[in-house]
């Protein structure tokens, strides 16, 4: 018997359902309660193992005070849709990008960086970890 494997959409809406609600702190018990489901339910929406129903996507959003388009925002195209035809737009950000924004490490890296006012101060912490990690930062 075979596992079948997540949905690449289940998976990005679900990471950033989980993104959202630690960048809040929200704990999936929490979301689970407002939703009337366990919080084992929350962690396969978040791992994209179940997927999330249009209304329970809508009442999601709005309890994590988002819109339905943020949980889609930087999606995986689809082949052949019209979206992903080849253009100017931006291409959608890394899967790693979403994956460490939505571990506990990311939300709060993250959440203090933002809070830094000086931008020389905020380069110099970016230069810190490039040179950590073994990289050069230009």
């Amino acid at each position: 018997m075979s596992t079948k494997s997540p949905n690449p959409i289940d998976r990005h809406v679900g990471s950033r359902v989980r993104m959202r609600r630690m960048l809040i702190g929200m704990s999936q018990e929490k979301l689970g309660r407002a939703l009337g489901v366990t919080f084992q339910q929350v962690q396969k929406y978040e791992k994209g193992t179940n997927r999330i129903g249009a209304s329970r996507l809508q009442h999601i959003a709005g309890i994590l005070g988002v819109s339905v388009d943020f949980l889609f925002e930087g999606a995986p195209q689809r082949e052949g849709s019209a979206e992903g035809a080849a253009g100017f737009a931006e291409a959608p950000p890394s899967e790693y990008v979403a994956d460490f924004l939505s571990t506990a490490e990311g939300v709060q890296l993250m959440k203090h960086f933002v809070r830094i006012g000086n931008p020389r101060v905020r380069r110099r912490i970016v230069d810190l970890v490039a040179a950590l990690a073994g990289e050069d930062n230009e």
